[in-house]
């Protein structure tokens, strides 16, 4: 009964001041509404050629489309800071490749692993989503693959940006690459095994860190996820393919250099002055071949977006508005 006849005598007191029922739900702030399924990033697969593909989707469909390829030994991952900032004003779509990330990872005896192969499966991919014309992000793995799409469909391509990806000979000539050079040559048992070193968790994590402006900017999630997927059974043999496979893009970068001279494709570099892997070196011979070129070298690593995803964004914003035009 006390406790009754209190809470009537507190109503009463509200009530007295102003702060009735309907008041304090005036009072009450409102949650905020979620965001726009327009620049929400969907997670969506759809089967190409047998191979089921992970892709990232963000931004309205009836605007130009960024295609961004990532690297290795990461996936669509890596551009998780970037797709927010593009879906503003762009379409932006970003598959994983069989055996990286969320893709398929189709059994190394039954499916070609190479970057021939991974040119179709994206070059099919584009077809089963729906995309005909669309600026290109290569990273790493991500240059070899989207320059064969390039230079096959030039009308196709409005626009590149680059990060740190190579499609010049000046960018292979440092130490890291010497190993796979001679694996190249000798493709045999040792030579591989001297290469499985470069798929285990020490070497993922300084891939991230190493040339890193401050190494507590990057997260641990990103080497925890990449070797968490390169750790599943059969995963660091198609590496080995991959790293073997490698060594069919040299051959096409006179194609890919007469494709810049000829198409003179607008085209952004933005290269974490601090690699190792592709070092600075191979981001000037793009500017021997092209008119439309823009450079921006930044005190980071490998990975560069883990630091400047926000410039690299907004770079590419002002980029893409400068060259491509807003409607599809």
């Amino acid at each position: 009964m006390k406790w009754t006849h209190l809470a009537l005598s507190l109503l009463i007191s509200l009530s007295t001041v102003g702060l009735g029922s309907s008041s304090l739900a005036a009072a009450t702030p409102k949650a905020e509404a979620p965001s726009s399924p327009i620049q929400a990033t969907h997670f969506k697969t759809v089967d190409v050629d047998g191979v089921k593909i992970f892709y990232r989707e963000a931004g309205p469909t009836d605007k130009p489309t960024v295609l961004l390829l990532h690297g290795f030994p990461t996936s669509s991952h890596m551009f998780r800071h970037l797709i927010p900032i593009l879906a503003k004003d762009y379409h932006v779509i970003a598959p994983d490749y069989p055996g990286y990330g969320f893709s398929d990872q189709p059994d190394i005896k039954k499916f070609d692993y190479s970057f021939d192969n991974y040119a179709n499966i994206i070059d099919h991919f584009l077809d089963k989503v729906g995309v005909k014309k669309f600026s290109l992000y290569v990273m790493d793995y991500g240059a070899p693959v989207g320059y064969r799409i390039a230079s096959k469909y030039p009308e196709r391509v409005q626009a590149i940006i680059v990060q740190n990806g190579n499609a010049y000979d000046e960018g292979l000539d440092c130490k890291f690459w010497d190993p796979l050079k001679a694996y190249w040559k000798n493709p045999d048992t040792e030579h591989g095994d001297a290469l499985r070193k470069t798929f285990e968790i020490d070497a993922t994590k300084w891939q991230y860190l190493n040339g890193a402006r401050n190494a507590e900017l990057i997260s641990p999630e990103n080497w925890t996820i990449d070797q968490a997927l390169m750790d599943r059974p059969g995963n660091k043999d198609i590496q080995l393919k991959m790293f073997l496979s490698y060594g069919t893009n040299p051959p096409h970068y006179p194609e890919w250099q007469a494709y810049f001279r000829k198409h003179q494709p607008p085209m952004l570099i933005e290269w974490g002055n601090n690699d190792e892997i592709f070092p600075p070196i191979g981001a000037y011979p793009y500017k021997r071949d092209l008119k439309n070129v823009e450079m921006h070298l930044l005190d980071t690593g490998h990975f560069a977006l883990e630091e400047y995803s926000d410039a690299i964004g907004h770079d590419m914003l002002v980029f893409l508005h400068k060259n491509v035009k807003t409607e599809k």
